[in-house]
């Protein structure tokens, strides 16, 4: 915070209130008819908004994220519940027709943080070795390797991380700011750059021809079974959004301890976070709903109800970048800086290379960097109908995360 003084607002209800208050006037004026508003949203995404205001309140005080549940909420109820949403009328065969270019950008964003790593603490130590140094517990390295397990898997690669290679609690902490901000900002420009998709892919001379068809396909049967929702209707997109986000949440607290007990092997899969079987539930719940006469519960609008979830969920991860930090560790941050700077780097190289939409791009990356909470709002902003394709890419990262981090934390060390 720009000011060390204890946050403004505590409570959660009322912080709740703003965050809605905001998103209310955020698509009130992207609706406008307003000559200023047209243009000001022509350039500015409301998405990039609904992220960049939160996180404001949060810098300047007015409210402390680490010590607001709302952020716990949306990820572990509403993010599921939406998945469930916005996957009942997807098309699963338009999806698996996206080719293989998606998984190459994925594998892509992985190496870049991959090499990463040791390529940023080789650059930055030219410049200042003290930044890159250290020993035992206090080794930079040791740190960094719990951003390399966040970057390319999720939370529960990062706590894999911490655990093998034991960083001073004062470094991990640094650690932890440097994966939110920096991450954070990476998504703030990715946002941007999805309503400018049209452009990237004309300058990568890509074809997005299956992108486009698998939006159309979605929105004419979207507005084929379109009607007035009822009361019952509503009740029934509620029963079905939360009874499988219950039973995600039942799978987790059943089969994740088991697999610590009984198959530590598997926990190199990520297979013992309770979050990780959460989503793969839901997702794969609102797939099979989706092969029944459950689809057409999209005509009461099922995406709709979803897209609201999920931009409650944006709003609550635009709370935990809080830019002031940046101040406390500026050479940390360098590293993470120059680290995803040669992520996106390959990234857009690889992009041009093989003529992958931009899509491709952005939720490869966001696969990777930021997991399955905030992967499918990347590839919301595309279109909402492609969020499981984020969250897919997502879990894939969960599988490669431990391997490849733990790998990245050697390298890394050998270079410091």
């Amino acid at each position: 915070m720009l000011f060390p003084v204890a946050a403004l607002i505590t409570n959660d209800a009322v912080i709740f209130g703003i965050l809605m208050a905001i998103l209310a006037i955020i698509f009130i004026t992207s609706h406008s008819d307003h000559p200023f508003w047209q243009k000001f949203y022509t350039f500015v995404p409301a998405l990039l908004l609904c992220y960049f205001i939160p996180s404001l309140l949060t810098t300047f005080g007015i409210v402390n994220e680490a010590e607001s549940n709302l952020y716990f909420v949306a990820s572990r109820y509403l993010l599921p519940a939406c998945l469930v949403l916005l996957t009942l009328s997807i098309d699963f065969k338009g999806i698996l027709n996206l080719g293989p270019k998606a998984i190459i950008m994925f594998v892509t964003g992985t190496v870049g943080i991959l090499i990463g790593g040791p390529l940023a603490i080789i650059i930055v130590g030219f410049f200042n070795p003290e930044v890159v140094g250290g020993a035992g517990p206090e080794a930079v390295w040791r740190g960094l390797s719990t951003v390399a397990g966040s970057w390319i898997g999720g939370g529960a690669n990062q706590a894999a991380m911490y655990e093998i290679f034991d960083p001073s609690d004062e470094l991990f902490g640094a650690m932890v700011t440097v994966d939110i901000i920096v991450a954070n900002i990476w998504m703030a420009f990715l946002l941007y750059g999805a309503g400018m998709s049209d452009r990237v892919d004309s300058w990568f001379k890509a074809d997005s021809t299956a992108i486009t068809e698998l939006k159309n396909s979605i929105e004419e049967y979207r507005a084929s079974i379109a009607r007035v929702p009822t009361f019952l209707d509503l009740v029934k997109l509620g029963a079905i959004a939360f009874v499988i986000t219950a039973l995600g949440h039942l799978a987790g607290d059943i089969i994740a301890p088991w697999i610590r007990e009984n198959a530590p092997l598997l926990r190199q899969f990520s297979l013992d976070s309770a979050f990780f079987w959460i989503i793969v539930v839901a997702t794969t719940g609102g797939l099979i709903a989706s092969f029944t006469k459950v689809r057409e519960l999209e005509g009461a609008g099922a995406s709709k109800i979803g897209s609201i979830f999920i931009y409650i969920l944006v709003m609550t991860i635009g709370m935990k970048m809080d830019i002031s930090s940046m101040l406390d560790a500026p050479g940390f941050f360098v590293i993470g800086a120059v680290w995803i700077l040669i992520h996106i780097i390959l990234l857009l190289s690889v992009g041009k290379l093989i003529k992958a939409p931009f899509f491709f791009t952005a939720v490869g990356s966001q696969a990777n960097i930021g997991g399955a909470a905030s992967a499918p709002i990347v590839a919301s902003a595309f279109h909402p109908a492609l969020a499981p394709v984020g969250v897919l890419l997502a879990v894939l990262g969960y599988a490669l995360g431990t391997y490849a981090a733990y790998f990245c934390a050697l390298l890394m060390q050998s270079v410091s």
